[in-house]
């Protein structure tokens, strides 16, 4: 199969185009340029794609012409403005991508005679925060107090409908909370800001230390997405939305993710709570029952694990490990799996 990644120089873009390599696929993306740290960049992984275009989803005319360029057998939409804190400095720039720029994808995927699914990736945070504690279902509401929850909530209701009132590939739309793996060194995250103090020796200072996420492996989220597809290739499915989130045990604050990483490093940090000026979420919550008994799908690696090999990929790149081998070595154990 030819798969057609938006976004495929991000964190998640990065982990999913060497996870369908090794399974023997053909890759192509639309993404900007990866920021010099990146994942994408560290790990050389340009050769890996049969189409790299670097082209910004907001300019509708480009995307049209790469789909009309090359015939994608599958579209995996992540291309988006994925930070909270980005989308209270530049709100504007926030819906222009995440919602215009996803109006643009599936305008332009119709076009395609070759397309034969289409999954669009949003997030846990476009659910409506009602403070729930036995995890958000499919059914429930949509919402967003900040503007990337719910520009991304705008984009999850637009990929609804136009899977319902167009006649294009098959749509499906897949929400995934805090994903976490090696190789991310976006701002803001909890992960970037731990390795930073384990590496450099700076004080680590947690905004939130006691709110409560449903953490998983990149890895386990990109096998739940291709389930999807799975689903999507063989006939119709029971619902056109999805969560793939991590089992009730994975609910963890922001402070025991920073102790199983100490633990894993063998460094302790005494971090430091700070205040921030935005509002975000205590608790959030997904649940994924629907993936599970529909699609056959679940998690492989609990949040132990999830944290043992995250920091073992950090870890052994900051000792002068080559990314990509790292990369392939946690694929290659998951997908024996």
């Amino acid at each position: 199969m030819h798969y057609l990644i938006t976004g495929h120089t991000g964190f998640k873009g990065s982990w999913l185009s060497q996870m369908l390599v090794a399974q023997g696929h053909e890759v192509s993306g639309i993404s900007l340029d990866p920021k010099e740290n990146d994942l994408f960049a560290i790990a050389n992984l340009e050769s890996l794609f049969s189409y790299d275009f670097r082209e910004d989803i907001r300019n509708y005319q480009a995307v049209d012409r790469i789909f009309k360029k090359i015939s994608p057998d599958i579209l995996i939409h992540f291309a988006a403005q994925p930070l909270v804190l980005e989308s209270y400095r530049d709100p504007v720039g926030t819906y222009e991508t995440n919602v215009n720029g996803t109006l643009n994808v599936l305008r332009a995927s119709d076009s395609s005679q070759s397309l034969k699914a289409r999954l669009i990736i949003t997030t846990d945070k476009v659910y409506r925060n009602s403070g729930k504690i036995s995890g958000y279902v499919e059914s429930d509401p949509l919402g967003g107090l900040d503007p990337y929850s719910s520009s991304k909530a705008m984009a999850d209701l637009l990929s609804q409908s136009w899977g319902a009132s167009t006649s294009g590939a098959p749509i499906a739309v897949a929400r995934a909370g805090n994903v976490v793996g090696g190789g991310d060194f976006a701002k803001e995250r909890i992960l970037t800001d731990l390795v930073t103090s384990f590496v450099n020796d700076v004080p680590l200072e947690l905004r939130s230390p006691n709110s409560i996420r449903p953490w998983q492996h990149v890895l386990d989220c990109l096998s739940g997405y291709l389930r999807i597809v799975e689903s999507l290739l063989s006939g119709p499915i029971s619902g056109a939305t999805w969560n793939i989130g991590p089992e009730p045990r994975s609910y963890t604050t922001v402070s025991e993710i920073v102790a199983l990483g100490e633990r894993f490093w063998g460094k302790e940090l005494n971090p430091r709570s700070t205040s921030s000026e935005f509002v975000e979420t205590n608790f959030l919550t997904l649940d994924s029952s629907q993936a599970s008994k529909v699609l056959g799908w679940r998690g492989l690696w609990d949040i132990e694990l999830t944290m043992k090999k995250t920091i073992d990929w950090y870890k052994h790149y900051s000792e002068g490990g080559d990314p990509k081998t790292l990369c392939k070595k946690d694929i290659y154990e998951y997908l024996e799996k």
